[in-house]
């Protein structure tokens, strides 16, 4: 999996980048379906559905390329360069090709899931950085945000939560990519780190739905904040690290004029926020459980000295 990304960034030619991206698809089926559970080999089966098609779209939009210098001129490259373009938002799992995504992201693991959101999207966004189509990268990064935002607000289960939330965050990342690659990079970096810190902690305590998440670290406060931190770290909100690419982000693009989008992205973001924050909230403070506890605790020593 490794080497097929590598051989897709290192690449010169369009082939040898296809080439990279088909061991990197072959690499991780089998990885996906090793636990030999009925939904983990639904989510390889569509995985290899959809990446199969945008492969295909693909090599057929090289082709045309490749034939155009043969034709002089006869095929217009702006035409291919989107078919190009809408191929590898497919392989990434931007909007609007997102379909597959929160759906293949409920029948994972969560070590699945990390390397789906994460390492996946390393090959995909290289390419697109190549081609750099300007208004269909900005119809895709809009559709990305808005559509992270509002698709994460009624979901119960974690790992569609965090497929909306990486939607929203490739939307900015696009954009971090029609501006410059190294802000790209650093985004991309802090992405990484803050979804493995709550994979992995999701992991650990294997949490899969919210109501676990209420139910849980009734012994452990210093875990629970930790958790919790990264949630909002991962939304954006400002004293946290999260906060620290998206202000990058905003800063170029207040230097490049774009306030129109600017102006979607954060409202978008502000809504992933909300939903971010009325988990921590009523983490938190309505720990129905515990104050039970603790009142009737109260009332029973109250009665007790009468």
């Amino acid at each position: 999996m490794i080497i097929g990304t590598l051989i897709t960034v290192t690449s010169n030619s369009w082939l040898g980048a296809w080439m990279g991206l088909e061991i990197n698809l072959l690499s991780f089926i089998p990885l996906m379906s090793d636990n030999n559970n009925l939904v983990s080999t639904e989510a390889s089966l569509k995985y290899f559905l959809t990446q199969a098609l945008a492969s295909t779209v693909l090599l057929f939009s090289i082709i045309l390329l490749m034939l155009k210098n043969n034709l002089n001129n006869e095929i217009n490259e702006s035409f291919t360069s989107m078919i190009m373009m809408s191929a590898l938002l497919m392989k990434s799992g931007a909007a609007p090709f997102h379909f597959w995504f929160p759906n293949m992201m409920d029948g994972l693991t969560w070590m699945n899931a990390l390397l789906l959101m994460t390492w996946q999207k390393i090959a995909p966004l290289m390419l697109i950085s190549y081609l750099n189509i300007k208004n269909l990268l900005l119809i895709s990064v809009i559709l990305s945000v808005i559509i992270g935002a509002i698709g994460g607000l009624n979901q119960t289960s974690l790992r569609k939560l965090m497929a909306f939330s990486s939607i929203n965050h490739l939307g900015w990342m696009l954009s971090a990519l029609m501006i410059n690659k190294s802000i790209w990079l650093t985004y991309f970096s802090f992405y990484f780190f803050l979804s493995f810190v709550l994979t992995f902690m999701f992991n650990l305590l294997k949490l899969f739905h919210l109501n676990q998440l209420f139910s849980s670290f009734f012994n452990s406060k210093i875990l629970k904040f930790t958790l919790f931190m990264n949630f909002l770290s991962l939304g954006g909100l400002p004293p946290f690290l999260g906060f620290l690419p998206k202000w990058i982000v905003i800063q170029e693009l207040t230097f490049c004029n774009q306030y129109a989008q600017l102006m979607i992205m954060m409202m978008m973001t502000l809504i992933t926020l909300f939903f971010y924050l009325r988990i921590c909230y009523s983490a938190f403070m309505l720990n129905y459980y515990e104050n039970n506890w603790i009142i009737s605790f109260q009332i029973n020593n109250f009665l007790m000295n009468l």
